[in-house]
């Protein structure tokens, strides 16, 4: 398996978390003011996991383009 075809692998699994994390934030957003605590929490994790799903993304395209 070629590094682009792991990375593409690799992308699809950080989607896969990326959309979970927005989904969580999504349903924290609407319990609002219920578990108001977690907001920077479930926001810093949403975060982190679209940073990496860009980063995996703008390696690909490098790894496509060179």
């Amino acid at each position: 398996m070629s590094s682009v075809d792991e990375l593409k692998a690799e992308i699809k699994k950080l989607s896969a978390k990326a959309t979970n994390m927005k989904m969580n934030l999504h349903d924290l957003s609407e319990e609002l003011p219920i578990n108001w605590g977690t907001i920077l929490t479930v926001a810093q994790e949403a975060y982190e996991a679209y940073a990496a799903l860009e980063a995996a993304r703008q390696k690909l395209k490098e790894l496509e383009t060179a």
